[in-house]
């Protein structure tokens, strides 16, 4: 990777271009208070911003570490060439019309390419983007406004929509912007390697990523492999949640499966926290730099409201947080301050009695905060600083820096409504030793996200990539069966019939209780392509008769199932192989019941995906019921990833439905496969 420090932190700047855009980045430059000279470049003004302007590059003083490049796309490719050639430490390419715009243009793709060929290894932003914001030392490559400010320490947010990028410095929630960033259309550095470069920083504590697209995987991997190394945490928006994926497909886990649930398990596989808003992640991102990763996702709550006490309850129904019980040294430490009026509970309502009160309200905080919980959660909802007299409130402020400084954990105050809670309060609480978050559905989200990340975690092993294969096809049932087979799955003994005679011959071969299936169906039970006999056979003759097909496949029949589940894989180009664990049968999208993993996936992996599901209480064994055999089942799961390894380069999906499990095996009775030729 391109060595990014003289770019994201330079000792001098260049800004090339004669528009009000160039002219705002080096009179924000001043304003911020950069340190180091900043050199405008244009062949017939004068001045540029309130600085005196150079005619060439070749004219500057010193060779330029970052560079704003603001003129045409064709001119940029030409100024490229020039700053490398030059030795610059790098470059922003602010103009548009490169592959973004290849459907309109025509030849955006090929001035991409000779754009890249003009960098070589000097490392450039964008093209298309903004470029970036360094408030630690005053450093923008940035031809708009911003409302950050400087600061020792903090966050870096990093996007590929300069707009987005935008809306984020203007935040009032009291969160340090250590950068904000964009990547534009990632010619040359994507988010994984601008991310890095971020999280290189010292004064970075954590890394936020908007992502529309992963692009190279193996990027990300070594960025989620160096965020662990630093101990730096990284939380991900995912755009592109929408289902709109893989509508004509042919199986059940392509609909379960879709992008949404890959870059799910690819941001779980490499130890980042996922949200899904962007209040959500700049809350996540505060309390990481403020409190760091959390040991557990236990918590205390404190408010004077049962009202509020209960929408905490509640709300936290939606997010993986836990209230503890109160242990007996909280009972006695809430009965000598709040008294034997109180009921006492976790999440306390504390009563507005004692408010005003500092010495008991400390009193009581501190005595909430001894629990076993990796933080406490203080609500409180402030005024109206325009309308109402926030007096009152002063007593929030003291007992909560009290009990700050005497807890041994972080102590969070809470606004139920992000809108009450204003900049310059969360600046006093943050000056007071806590962490001010806004909102609590965010707060919780917050809190659920930090547990997560906060959880050791081993290096997982590389993805395993999918190739681009061609020519697809569908193996019959009989083919699928027979090549997962081969690896280790077990499937029902079988025999294929061409025609009728064919078929008497293969039931009485099978024996009963068998089942026939209709073949080149895709859904088979949907169409009327499958018929059992239990007892007797010649009422399932006469049905396969009747079955759209030309041939039949006849098998055992497997009995005793205790749960059906979906086994499938997915070639999913932008995140890896996706492996779908789900509820089986014909109800396995009704239910909607899935879980996702990349592979390759471990045998641990795998058993805990199946207890995330909603059905995994039936797998154990329900009201004295017999459980399954997960054993059996986690050999199946293992054995189609040995077949998947084995044809990664062709393989577009496998799906097992169902997998019939039993008190002592897992079978395979309904399997699928497309597969094409490796390119």
């Amino acid at each position: 990777m391109p060595d990014l420090s003289r770019l994201l932190q330079p000792r001098s700047i260049a800004v090339i271009g004669g528009g009000a855009w160039c002219a705002s980045v080096v009179e924000q430059c001043w304003k911020m208070g950069f340190a180091g000279p900043v050199w405008p470049v244009h062949p017939k003004r004068e001045t540029l911003g309130g600085a005196a302007t150079f005619r060439r590059l070749e004219d500057l003083p010193g060779v330029p570490d970052a560079v704003f490049i603001g003129v045409n796309r064709h001119v940029t490719i030409d100024t490229v060439r020039l700053l490398r050639e030059m030795g610059a430490g790098g470059a922003v390419c602010f103009a548009s019309g490169f592959r973004e715009a290849q459907a309109e243009t025509g030849d955006g793709g090929s001035l991409q390419e000779a754009l890249l060929e003009a960098a070589g290894d000097m490392p450039i932003i964008g093209p298309n983007c903004y470029g970036f914001i360094n408030y630690l030392d005053g450093a923008l490559l940035w031809p708009d406004q911003h409302g950050g400010r400087r600061t020792d320490r903090g966050v870096a947010v990093l996007t590929q929509s300069s707009n987005m990028a935008i809306n984020i410095t203007m935040q009032r929630r009291g969160l340090p912007l250590a950068y904000v960033a964009t990547a534009g259309n990632q010619a040359q550095l994507g988010l994984a390697e601008i991310g890095t470069a971020l999280l290189e920083d010292d004064r970075v504590t954590a890394l936020g990523l908007h992502v529309e697209g992963v692009g190279d995987l193996r990027a990300f991997e070594a960025l989620g492999a160096r965020a662990r190394s630093l101990g730096k945490p990284v939380v991900a928006l995912k755009a592109g949640r929408s289902d709109q994926a893989q509508a004509a497909a042919v199986s059940h886990t392509a609909s379960l499966a879709g992008s949404d649930a890959g870059a799910r398990a690819l941001l779980r596989r490499l130890g980042m926290a996922q949200v899904d808003s962007l209040p959500s992640l700049l809350e996540v991102l505060k309390l990481l730099h403020f409190a760091g990763p959390l040991s557990t996702n236990r918590v205390v709550s404190m408010s004077c409201s049962g009202g509020e006490a209960s929408l905490m309850a509640d709300t936290a129904l939606d997010h993986d947080v836990v209230f503890p019980p109160l242990s007996e040294a909280q009972h006695a430490g809430l009965r000598a301050a709040l008294g034997p009026m109180v009921a006492l509970a976790n999440p306390l309502d504390y009563h507005t009695f004692i408010w005003t009160d500092v010495p008991r309200m400390a009193q009581t905080f501190t005595a909430m905060m001894q629990g076993d919980s990796a933080m406490g959660c203080l609500i409180a909802d402030f005024p109206r600083e325009d309308r109402c007299d926030p007096a009152a409130w002063e007593c929030v402020f003291e007992a909560g820096e009290r009990t700050a400084k005497a807890a041994a954990k972080p102590l969070a105050l809470v606004a139920t409504l992000p809108d009450a809670m204003s900049e310059a309060v969360a600046e006093r609480l943050i000056a007071g030793g806590m962490v001010p978050l806004m909102g609590l559905a965010e707060a919780l989200t917050a809190i659920a996200a930090a547990a997560r990340l906060g959880r050791s975690a081993e290096a997982p092993d590389p993805l395993l990539l999918p190739g681009s294969p061609e020519n697809l096809r569908t193996l019959s049932e009989a083919e699928a069966k027979a090549a997962l087979a081969a690896h280790g799955v077990a499937v029902p003994a079988a025999r294929r019939a061409a025609d009728s005679a064919a078929l008497e011959e293969a039931a009485a071969g099978i024996g009963l209780p068998l089942v026939i299936k209709a073949e080149g169906l895709a859904h088979k039970t949907e169409a009327g392509g499958v018929a059992f006999a239990r007892d007797s056979v010649e009422a399932a003759l006469a049905q396969a008769a009747k079955m759209p097909c030309d041939s039949w496949l006849v098998e055992e029949l497997i009995e005793g199932a205790v749960a059906e589940l979906l086994v499938g894989v997915t070639r999913d180009a932008a995140h890896g192989f996706v492996l779908t664990l789900a509820a089986g049968g014909v109800l396995t999208e009704v239910m909607g019941d899935s879980a996702s993993l990349l592979l390759p996936a471990t045998e641990a992996e795998i058993v805990d995906a199946l207890r995330s599901l909603r059905m995994a209480p039936l797998l154990h064994g329900y009201r004295g019921k017999p459980g399954a055999d997960m054993a059996a089942i986690a050999r199946t799961v293992l054995a189609v990833q040995s077949y998947v390894e084995a044809h990664a380069g062709q393989l577009d999906e496998v799906e097992i439905n169902p997998l019939i499990c039993t008190e002592t095996r897992a079978v395979a009775v309904d399997a699928l496969i497309r597969i094409g030729d490796a390119t």
